[in-house]
């Protein structure tokens, strides 16, 4: 039973990702790439005085990697990077409320380890 309402949590943030779009004018992006399976995110960010102000994400995927940008965008909306930068993959994989099996982790870090890259190319 428990299992399932994960499941519909899973795929609703699949179907209806929050965060999901393109900002004009970010101040931080990055893309990332899974060549095992072919899923693309790219995420952007406004950030002001040390708070992500804004962050949403593109791209196409499973609805693991899909559903994890959405987890994660949430997560992280509002916070200051200080908040980010010791997010470690745990915290989203815990997120997710499923197990993730090995084949599918990178899908499930793919929009973490985006995320990470985009704050390191932080334009003021």
């Amino acid at each position: 039973m428990t299992y399932d309402i994960y499941m519909d949590f899973i795929l609703e943030n699949y179907k209806n990702p929050k965060n999901y779009g393109k900002i004009e004018k970010p101040n931080a992006t990055s893309r990332g790439l899974n060549p095992l399976c072919g899923d693309e995110l790219e995420i952007f960010l406004i950030i002001d005085k040390n708070i992500i102000k804004d962050i949403k994400f593109t791209g196409k995927g499973c609805a693991i990697s899909i559903a994890s940008a959405s987890i994660l965008t949430e997560m992280v909306k509002g916070k200051d990077l200080d908040y980010v930068k010791n997010l470690k993959e745990n915290d989203l994989l815990n997120a997710l409320g499923i197990e993730i099996s090995p084949a599918r982790i990178k899908c499930a870090l793919l929009s973490y380890k985006t995320l990470k890259e985009a704050i390191s190319n932080i334009k003021n």
